[in-house]
């Protein structure tokens, strides 16, 4: 539900084992500022995750390009060490989290469809 104009807005779930959740929230309390920089280089923006209830963790960000911004990552020596430090978090996640979590499906928008709605129609005809 974006446009050619608008960012790419990304949401993944992952599922983080009960019994490491405190040392998950120790290990991002801060996260290194290393990889901070490197998220950042790699054109992610607006970065977020929120922790549910059972280790349910859902993250969203943004990006221009979201297959760069892996392929970025991907290439990055302090993202490995990050994502192979946090691989053994998560439930059933085969491969580096940064680049295999699965991304959710946005099904609404609030701008987008606001932003669709002040749109005059361009179909009708005005005679």
């Amino acid at each position: 539900m974006t446009s050619p104009s608008q960012p790419q807005r990304v949401c993944f779930q992952l599922q983080v084992k009960p019994e490491m959740l405190d040392e998950y929230l120790r290990r991002h309390s801060p996260v290194w500022p290393e990889m901070l920089a490197e998220i950042a280089a790699s054109g992610r923006r607006n970065y977020s995750l929120f922790l549910g209830e059972g280790g349910r963790l859902t993250g969203y960000y943004e990006t221009d390009d979201d297959e760069a911004a892996k392929a970025y990552l991907a290439a990055s020596e302090v993202a490995s060490r990050w994502e192979a430090e946090m691989a053994p978090f998560f439930v059933g996640l085969e491969g580096r989290p940064d680049q295999a979590a699965p991304a959710l499906r946005e099904v609404f928008n609030l701008h987008d469809q606001l932003a669709a709605s002040a749109t005059p129609d361009t179909t009708e005809s005005t005679h």
